[in-house]
């Protein structure tokens, strides 16, 4: 996690926050996680006429803040921003931040899988990982907490589980001994790339509730 100094955290507390992704089930999953909270949240699905902004940055963590600033900027909201992806070590790398639209503009989850298991073919190594950047953004003064989480596996020759979403049938989780598509929703939440990041949002969340004045 980048902690966030003491002395240059926010003064104030969101009454509203935007997860900001246009997946639906990933913005389910972070609301899920996040659980209880007298935070309102809110999604892009509350702002139809509101445009994407382009993934232009190399990294998870760049495009997680890319997002945040834009969506806090166009909402005057407190904005999370999520970039994730999965790395195969036997393909350098790949599919990374271009995970969403690796086999190509507009292509389903199944699209993606179906390229994947091509490239890698019948190769031994089928080491990776699942990483997650989060970034929250406040209008007034942009990113103020950053945080990551990667959770490792390896790339399976066949899908398995009806559940998740993405490359969640191809993964298997070498915390849970089963594909994230076999999980249950607690039990990837706890060990999952996404999920670990959440929780160390979760714990600056709650320093700054700590630090709320007293009515």
């Amino acid at each position: 996690m980048n902690a966030t100094p003491q002395e240059s955290l926010p003064s104030s507390f969101p009454q509203v926050l935007l997860i900001a992704s246009g997946n639906r089930k990933k913005r389910e999953e972070i609301a899920r996680v996040l659980g209880e909270t007298k935070i309102e949240l809110r999604s892009l699905a509350d702002y139809p006429t509101l445009e994407e902004p382009e993934e232009t940055e190399l990294t998870f963590a760049g495009n997680a803040r890319l997002k945040a600033l834009y969506y806090a900027k166009h909402t005057a909201h407190w904005c999370l921003a999520d970039d994730s992806g999965l790395e195969v070590q036997a393909l350098d790398g790949r599919p990374g931040v271009r995970s969403a639209r690796y086999a190509g503009p507009g292509a389903t989850d199944a699209d993606n899988r179906a390229r994947l298991r091509e490239e890698l073919g019948e190769r031994t190594d089928r080491e990776a990982r699942f990483c997650c950047s989060l970034a929250l953004a406040q209008p007034e003064r942009g990113v103020v907490f950053e945080c990551e989480g990667e959770t490792r596996g390896q790339i399976l020759l066949e899908e398995r589980g009806q559940g998740g979403f993405g490359y969640d049938a191809l993964f298997h989780s070498a915390d849970l001994g089963m594909s994230f598509a076999e999980a249950s929703a607690p039990d990837k939440d706890r060990v999952s790339h996404r999920g670990r990041a959440l929780a160390r949002f979760v714990e600056f969340l709650n320093i700054l509730e700590a630090r709320r004045p007293s009515s």
